[in-house]
């Protein structure tokens, strides 16, 4: 009996129908982010532009924030430079305390913990993530405040010659140190889950080829764990950045509000734009509430240039590692 040879298949570049729609979906939701991303761009550009315009420049060198007084002939002067200068140094100080916590626990959890501690100990990581930053607020102004109070001094005692930790003043409490060590809780759960994701990625190849060579773990790690995962080990730390500098409510809490920038981070005074606008938004009227709105956009930008410059960072490290 002659064999029957199956039909050739034909080979076609068209795509079947499900990958069409699972390319529309994908190319839906990426399109509609940036969408989102633009309205709220668009809005707060909108309703903020006038208070842009009349202050120039100056609404972003400006360290004073007040409002009309028309029976002293007063006009209304706005002004966020003592609020995004307090924006960045919270931040980095978040990112000085917290990332390297965030990427010891993530090593930790992907090459020395056992199984019986790695389990448990993710959950709660992950879970951290998700508390509301009022917990962490409150948690700050409560717990870790008292104690923060006393590192301060035991800083200032060491350290005072150093001009960022002296004191003009005996006034702990409520200052950019302690509001950095908040923000910094609050960004080693991100910081370490991603990481953690990285670490794990490393190829097990490259691993055991490091050990064939004789290598500890630690040098194991040296060798290949960073420099695979550094690019990854650095968007967590933006994308926990892009936190710490749009955070409200546990940074108002822990801070004084001051239009003035001082380097001291021990001293009582401070601010951040994003608290700045929680604390002025309820009893805000018309102009000053466009105020806060290109307040806000200012805050926008400053974030996108943030996640601007860590793809660039990351783009370069990847392409190294």
């Amino acid at each position: 009996m002659p064999k029957v040879l199956p039909e050739p298949r034909e080979i076609t570049t068209v795509p079947r129908i499900s990958d069409r729609i699972f390319r529309g979906i994908v190319t839906t939701g990426g399109l509609s982010t940036l969408a989102i991303l633009a309205l709220i761009a668009f809005f707060l550009v909108f309703n903020g532009f006038e208070v842009i315009r009349d202050e120039g420049l100056r609404f972003l060198t400006g360290f004073d924030w007040m409002d009309a007084i028309p029976d002293e002939g007063i006009a209304a002067t706005y002004g966020i430079g003592a609020m995004l200068y307090g924006t960045l140094v919270i931040g980095l100080l978040a990112i000085i305390f917290g990332v390297p916590i965030a990427v010891g626990a993530a090593l930790f959890l992907s090459y020395y913990a056992p199984e019986w501690i790695k389990r448990p100990m993710v959950v709660v990581i992950d879970v951290m993530a998700a508390i509301p930053s009022v917990v962490f607020g409150l948690w700050g102004y409560f717990i870790l405040m008292p104690h923060a109070e006393y590192w301060a001094k035991l800083i200032h005692k060491y350290l005072g010659f150093i001009p960022i930790f002296d004191m003009p003043a005996p006034a702990y409490s409520r200052s950019p140190f302690i509001a950095g060590l908040v923000l910094a809780i609050m960004i080693i759960p991100i910081v370490a889950s991603i990481s953690r994701e990285v670490f794990a990625q490393t190829p097990p190849d490259r691993i055991q080829a490091a050990y064939a060579l004789g290598a500890t773990k630690w040098a194991m790690i040296k060798a290949v764990v960073f420099p695979y995962g550094i690019g990854g080990v650095i968007g967590g730390a933006m994308l926990g950045l892009g936190r710490a500098l749009g955070e409200t409510v546990a940074v108002y809490t822990v801070l004084n509000l001051v239009y003035d920038i001082r380097i001291e981070i021990l001293l009582s005074a401070g601010g951040s734009v994003a608290s700045m606008i929680v604390n002025k938004f309820g009893e805000a009227d018309a102009i000053e509430l466009r105020a806060l709105m290109a307040a806000g956009f200012v805050l926008f930008v400053v974030t996108l240039i943030v996640n601007f410059i860590a793809n660039a960072i990351i783009n370069r490290t990847a392409r190294r590692g």
